[in-house]
């Protein structure tokens, strides 16, 4: 080689797949144990079981409120305080829709449907409050509902007995009901302020 040639510029063209081991440029990749995947996973695991939950709380509730349709019969002249204030029917509403973005979580988390599913167990928290509220109320306006009006007091014990303790099922659904909702609600706040729950 000369010394003209050697001080000329060469240029090499590669195809993308075949590099230079001269020109290669070393990258260094280091992964961490990624713990948030997992734990995104199990947070959206923990939110279905409790969608699910949620949703066979409200068909009872509602059940429960059908029950109650059925007690409008002579001699009784009117129906229950918990059935005038539609709490089966409206809670169970809040209940079931709450499940259902709770569950909707898994198939597809978005910031909006987080953010309502937020909403809808807050509202279904406040609505949990308030029927433990109507529920307190009715034992203390009906716990004589049912005997009041009957004439005979050997059949009046055990309905008054089963009314009760339809009320008592309703207390412990709602409890529970507001413990998911502000759980489930919690969560749903942590996991999208920490980054979580967001893909």
């Amino acid at each position: 080689m000369d010394s003209n040639n050697m001080h000329s510029p060469v240029l090499l063209v590669f195809p993308p797949g075949v590099t230079s081991s001269e020109y290669r440029t070393t990258e260094l990749t280091a992964t961490a144990y990624d713990s948030q995947n997992r734990v995104q996973k199990v947070l959206i695991r923990k939110l279905k079981i409790l969608g699910t939950t949620q949703i066979l709380l409200g068909i009872m509730h509602f059940s429960f409120g059908v029950v109650f349709l059925f007690t409008l019969v002579n001699p009784y002249p009117r129906f229950p305080f918990i059935f005038i204030s539609g709490y089966p029917f409206w809670g169970s509403a809040l209940f079931i829709n709450s499940g259902a973005f709770l569950i909707a979580l898994k198939r597809k988390t978005t910031d909006s449907l987080i953010k309502l599913s937020q909403v809808m167990n807050l509202l279904s928290a406040l609505g949990a409050a308030a029927g433990i509220i109507l529920l307190i109320f009715g034992f203390l306006l009906d716990g004589e509902f049912l005997c009041g009006y009957s004439p005979d007091g050997i059949q009046c014990g055990a309905v008054t007995f089963l009314f009760i303790g339809i009320l008592i099922m309703l207390m412990i659904f709602s409890i529970a009901e507001l413990f998911i909702s502000l759980f489930s609600s919690i969560l749903g706040y942590s996991s999208e302020h920490f980054g979580i729950c967001c893909c």
